[in-house]
Parts: C-alpha cells; sequence; structure tokens
C-alpha cells in the first residue's frame, strides 16, 4: 500500500469504522450469509478504490490505492457458492508511482477506459490516464495538477458522447474537462461547489456521472449536495433540491437509468435517488445497508443489477473484496 494513502479521508473513515467493531464481529460478519449476490476476490491490496463492469470482456475493471489498474474476469453466471475470484494486475506505471488510483470509467465507443491518479497525502499531484480495453496501449496521460498549482485531490471521472472526460477535484472542488486526445480543454467552477460551513469543506466534489441529455450530475461528499451542470448551456450549474436527503456521505456515482442515479457511500451504503423533471429536483425513493464493517465507494452496473465497491479488503496473506449486489 503507497504510504500516500496513511492520511485520507477514506482511510481515516475505515481506521474508524475498524476500530468501532471488534474484531470477533467482524470475522462473524464475514462468515454469515450475505443476503444478496456477491463478488468476492482475492488481491494483493487491502484498498481497491473503484470497480466497473466490463460487459463485453465478462470482467470487473478495478483500481488499485496503491496504483494500477486490475481485472476480476467473470467466466460465467453459474459459479459455485463460495467461489472467491482472483485479481489479475493489468497496469503499473512506474512514473506514476506513489500516486493512487482512484475513480475510474468505461468509455465503450472508443474501447477505452479512463482512470484518475492522484496524491492523496501531498494533494500535490493529479493526473487522467487512458488504455485500450483490448491492447492496454497507454492512450494518453495527461498532468491536470503540479506542485505550483496549490492543493488538490483528482478522485474520479465521466465521459460524454464525444469523448471528454470530466475529472472532479475533490480538494479545490472544480472540474477539470479534458478532450478525447488528452488535452486539458477548460476548467469548470461554481461558487456552489463550496459551501459556507467550514466542517463540509474537507472532502468535496466527488462521484460524477454523465447524463445522456447533455449535462453532469456531481455528488459533493461532506455537504451532500447534488449538482446538475449543464454542458450545453455554458456550464451552467445549479444545486439539484433532493427529498429525503442531503446525500452526506455520498461517494461514487452511477447511472440506472436516465431518471435514477445510485449513490454510493456510508450510512447507508448504497441510495437510489430519482428525477422526475430532468434532475432540477430529485429523491431518494430507496436505500440499501450492506456489509456494516466494509466501505462502499462506488458503484456498477451488471446485467441490470447494482454492485457496490467495498474499498477494504480483508484477510492475510491474501486480502478478500466485495462487490455486493444493492437491492433497492
Amino acid at each position: 500500500m503507497a504510504l500516500s494513502c496513511l492520511c485520507s479521508p477514506k482511510f481515516l473513515a475505515i481506521l474508524l469504522l475498524l476500530t468501532a467493531i471488534p474484531i470477533g464481529i467482524i470475522i462473524s460478519l464475514e462468515r454469515s450469509q450475505p443476503p444478496t449476490h456477491v463478488y468476492h476476490y482475492h488481491s494483493n491490496g487491502w484498498f481497491r478504490e473503484c470497480a466497473k463492469w466490463d460487459s463485453v470482456n465478462n470482467r470487473f475493471i478495478v483500481s488499485f490505492f496503491e496504483g494500477g489498474i486490475g481485472q476480476i474476469p467473470v467466466p460465467g453466471e453459474n459459479e459455485s457458492p463460495g467461489t472467491v475470484f482472483e485479481e489479475e494486475s493489468i497496469v503499473k506505471e512506474s512514473e506514476l508511482a506513489g500516486n493512487a488510483s482512484l475513480g475510474l470509467t468505461i468509455d465503450r465507443s472508443r474501447n477505452r477506459v479512463l482512470v484518475v491518479n492522484a496524491d492523496v497525502l501531498g494533494n500535490r499531484y493529479g493526473s487522467l490516464v487512458a488504455y485500450d480495453l483490448s491492447t492496454w496501449k497507454r492512450l494518453f496521460l495527461t498532468q491536470l495538477s503540479g506542485p505550483s498549482d496549490g492543493k488538490s485531490f483528482a478522485d474520479d471521472v465521466a465521459v460524454d458522447a464525444e469523448g471528454n472526460a470530466y475529472v472532479t477535484d475533490v480538494k479545490g472542488n472544480k472540474i477539470w474537462k479534458v478532450g478525447v486526445d488528452g488535452n486539458v480543454i477548460s476548467i469548470i467552477t461554481s461558487p456552489l461547489f463550496t459551501p459556507k460551513e467550514w466542517h463540509k469543506t474537507f472532502v468535496g466534489l466527488n462521484g460524477i456521472v454523465y447524463h445522456p441529455d447533455g449535462f453532469l450530475i456531481v455528488i459533493h461528499t461532506f455537504s451532500g449536495n447534488l449538482f446538475k451542470i449543464d454542458l450545453k448551456n455554458g456550464d451552467q450549474v445549479k444545486i439539484v433540491k433532493v427529498t429525503g436527503g442531503p446525500l452526506y456521505f455520498g461517494d461514487g456515482l452511477e447511472l440506472l437509468s436516465p431518471d435514477k442515479v445510485v449513490v454510493a457511500g456510508s450510512t447507508p451504503s448504497g441510495r437510489l435517488v430519482e428525477s422526475l423533471d430532468g434532475w432540477n429536483t430529485a429523491s431518494v425513493v430507496a436505500t440499501f445497508s450492506g456489509p456494516r464493517h466494509r466501505l462502499a465507494t462506488a458503484a456498477t452496473v451488471k446485467n441490470g443489477k447494482v454492485y457496490l465497491n467495498h474499498i477494504l479488503g480483508i484477510g492475510y496473506p491474501k486480502k478478500k473484496h466485495a462487490l455486493v449486489e444493492a437491492v433497492f
């Protein structure tokens, strides 16, 4: 595990969670029969920030907190009860050593995956890298921030219909727009991104998805605010009024349908948010509580079912990770 993760907000949250739950209870929870389907897999790393389902190649693609990406092949739907899959490391780049690989998204139209990398401890480096999904050839590596740019923390990414990528900055509360060839086009900012309360500023813009109607949906973790950014109208930013919210501690987002978004996070592990007016307003229509001793950080959809990625692996020497089906 990279030293950089030791002071990150997510690591501290996990530490608090683990210290609050006695080891015996953790062991009991691990041995208990889960109420929904779970894909378990072994890895050599403690932390797996994000996982997305690659339907064409029947695999989950995961990001390594110690840097790099891997895959978990799922050859069929009829795995035996208790099957634990094996993670395969795909890419680890020496020039990104010391940085965590965080949010990722699959750009199916261009057969590529986009991965965010960041210096979690120092907040002095952020980048976006693209790889071909067939050859794993690197298509571009774009530096988003460096030591002279002030504190920033590149975290999650979404891609629009034209192949432009949008990367959230948890620390600086902004969004980088990166063109299909890797060039930084612009930076989206707004006073709305920064809450007035100081205690809500520690973890800012986080999960992000692109809506096919031409706007972004973004969550601010500590304020619980959900934003709509209209890309067709000068990147206009509005706060989505959410009933049943706010969405405190929301992390990764996944678009389940044009009017439904899944919010991964803690307390509860997953929330289903629905909008019937084009995401001007929305409501929390269902929640899902996953394993109490694990922390959900990302969501993905496999064959119409939602799976929540849990960041912490448990066990030694191999760590067992869990992708838990969220039933709303």
